[in-house]
């Protein structure tokens, strides 16, 4: 790079070499812009981000910063950097807040249990994530009732049972080879006679691509229609996640009358601890939602 007039102009924007100038009150054009945006996109996509929306995410920062002045010793990276976090903020940051604590206290008026149900595919940890979320209530003096509703795997009411028994919360449960919405319709009219809180349901974990599976959850949201329905996904599995969130909700949308119409309103990711820095799979989910 070269300094070749008193006006400092820009004549390199490869923000690997440490040897880029600054530059006073420059516009920054699309094609300055170009190679570090370029970095950036392919910096995403190694960091598990889908390329359609690094590619989004590229294109945005571009909008920003094209035709904006570099301000006094500023360089490009500098300025893509924050408008990176920018964007990635404004999609991180939920269009609605939800406290799920306050809603449960204000719910008591209803007379009813506020309902958490957990759905995802098979094996992701929706059992350990309900056992924990009711951990979190119990510390917060919330009465708590755990509904096994997965009537399919073998072994699915065990291991709430010896949740439940763990955290001293009652279980309620009908055994196996049951209608799962019927279960948790039962478990949410206990938990109304008995004045709980908070009743969690558990449901067997199903591919995305099991039709009859997928019926059986919409029923069960249909006929019962939970206060929050909570998709459990592995962070470990990156961008296929986006695929089993869609098609959950695709099957939501494909099963429930319009008029009962009802997606998922959560996400909880689990086995974050695997994956190093490669968190593009979160940022992908949410930005599908």
């Amino acid at each position: 790079a070269k300094i070749r007039n008193p006006t400092l102009t820009l004549t390199n924007t490869d923000t690997s070499k440490p040897s880029e100038p600054y530059a006073l009150n420059k516009v920054l054009t699309a094609e300055e812009l170009a190679p570090v945006l370029d970095a950036m996109r392919q910096q995403l996509i190694s960091k598990n981000v889908a390329s359609e929306i690094a590619l989004n995410i590229t294109e945005t920062v571009k909008a920003t910063l094209v035709g904006q002045k570099l301000a006094s010793f500023t360089r490009v990276k500098t300025m893509v950097t924050q408008a990176l976090k920018s964007a990635v903020m404004r999609v991180l940051t939920p269009k609605k807040s939800t406290d799920i604590l306050h809603e449960i206290i204000s719910n008591r008026r209803s007379g009813k249990p506020y309902t958490i149900v957990f759905v995802g595919i098979n094996g992701v940890g929706k059992s350990t994530s309900l056992a924990k979320v009711c951990y979190y209530l119990k510390q917060h003096n919330i009465k708590v009732m755990i509904a096994a509703c997965d009537t399919f795997r073998s072994g699915a009411v065990e291991q709430l049972r010896s949740h439940a028994r763990c955290l001293d919360v009652p279980l309620f449960e009908k055994g196996y080879l049951k209608d799962p919405g019927e279960v948790a319709k039962a478990a949410i009219d206990e938990g109304t006679a008995n004045g709980f809180d908070v009743v969690l349901v558990d449901t067997a974990g199903r591919m995305q691509n099991n039709d009859k599976l997928m019926r059986e959850l919409a029923k069960l949201v249909q006929i019962n229609d939970p206060n929050l329905l909570l998709f459990v996904g592995e962070a470990l599995v990156g961008n296929d996640g986006i695929d089993q969130l869609l098609m959950f909700n695709k099957a939501l949308q494909t099963y429930i009358p319009r008029a009962q119409a009802h997606e998922v309103d959560g996400i909880v990711l689990t086995k974050f601890d695997t994956i190093d820095d490669k968190v593009g799979g979160l940022r992908a989910r949410v930005g599908s939602g």
